[in-house]
């Protein structure tokens, strides 16, 4: 099973970015996404962005994201 997780970019470098993970920030490659900017969040597999995602879908799947470990945490 692959999992791309959305972030948040904070700074850009070149071809790589830094991204917050609700708190986790990771340096992820951005040479796939068009035009990134500071700011947008985009979707990362593997060390990737490969897309720019709005902040509402963002914020939908990282709630997502915490249901699913509530849920695991529990059982």
């Amino acid at each position: 099973m692959c999992v791309a997780v959305p972030g948040k970019i904070l700074e850009i470098d070149g071809h790589f970015a830094l991204v917050d993970f609700n708190g986790a920030k990771r340096k992820v490659i951005i040479s796939l996404v068009k035009n990134p900017e500071i700011g947008q969040y985009v979707i990362v597999h593997a060390g990737y962005a490969i897309e720019v995602m709005d902040e509402e879908q963002a914020r939908e799947a990282l709630n997502i994201f915490e249901e699913i470990i509530e849920k695991d945490m529990l059982d």
